[in-house]
């Protein structure tokens, strides 16, 4: 009986040893996850970039006369702005910081870059093809769209929050000053999602530190999915 005692209780121990020793394994294991979990985030620059709303369908035309649409860009992290090439203010600074950004990208990167116009009257495909040669766009990377008034506040303003507004004529400094528009730059991801707004000039911006920002963003957003 005795013998029959001390098996017993060596059973016990060693079954209770075993499920110890298994909650440790899991624990550990859990752990570990967690660990591997928060360098993958440090290693990508902390929280998920937020979500600030989706970018509808839309049709425009590009620089070279062709049809431009969401599904041309689906897959694809995109930049964005709006300018009008017949600015002689925030326009042309923004488009050199947009050259910027495309020689900044490197050449396997997928990344699109888009300009919209808010001036489409007068911005035609001709017209934003020689304006595109004047910044040294690539047209694989960097394509200038145009269509009608209501497509392109349908993108900008619906969509991408880029807003313009006609300048009255009594409160234009010179023929070409028709328009106050943002000059901001926004990031979309591969899902068509809006990810990121970034404002290129104004109080309390550094200019030299918003092409870095812009593409950490990128960065972020192109090893997502």
């Amino acid at each position: 009986m005795l013998e029959n005692q001390m098996s017993s209780n060596q059973s016990g121990r060693r079954l209770e040893w075993l499920v110890w020793a298994g909650t440790g394994t899991l624990v550990a294991a859990v752990l570990l996850a967690i660990l591997f979990a928060l360098i993958r985030i440090k290693s990508a620059g902390g929280k998920p970039l937020p979500v600030y709303g989706q970018v509808a369908d839309f049709s425009l035309t590009n620089q070279d006369g062709q049809a431009v649409s969401l599904a041309n860009l689906r897959g694809h992290v995109w930049v964005a702005d709006i300018i009008f090439t017949r600015c002689a203010g925030s326009c042309p600074r923004m488009s050199s910081q947009m050259k910027q950004l495309q020689d900044a990208l490197p050449a396997d990167s997928q990344t699109k870059l888009v300009s919209l116009t808010t001036d489409p009257t007068y911005d035609t495909p001709r017209i934003l093809k020689i304006y595109a040669r004047r910044f040294g766009a690539n047209p694989k990377r960097w394509m200038f769209l145009t269509g009608t008034p209501r497509q392109i506040a349908h993108v900008a303003r619906d969509s991408l929050k880029l807003s313009a507004v006609p300048k009255a004529p009594s409160q234009r400094q010179s023929p070409n000053d028709l328009f106050i528009h943002s000059t901001i730059f926004v990031v979309i991801d591969k899902e068509a999602r809006l990810r990121g707004i970034f404002q290129t000039t104004g109080q309390g911006v550094d200019a030299r530190q918003v092409e870095p920002r812009i593409l950490a963003a990128v960065r972020r957003l192109e090893r997502e999915g």
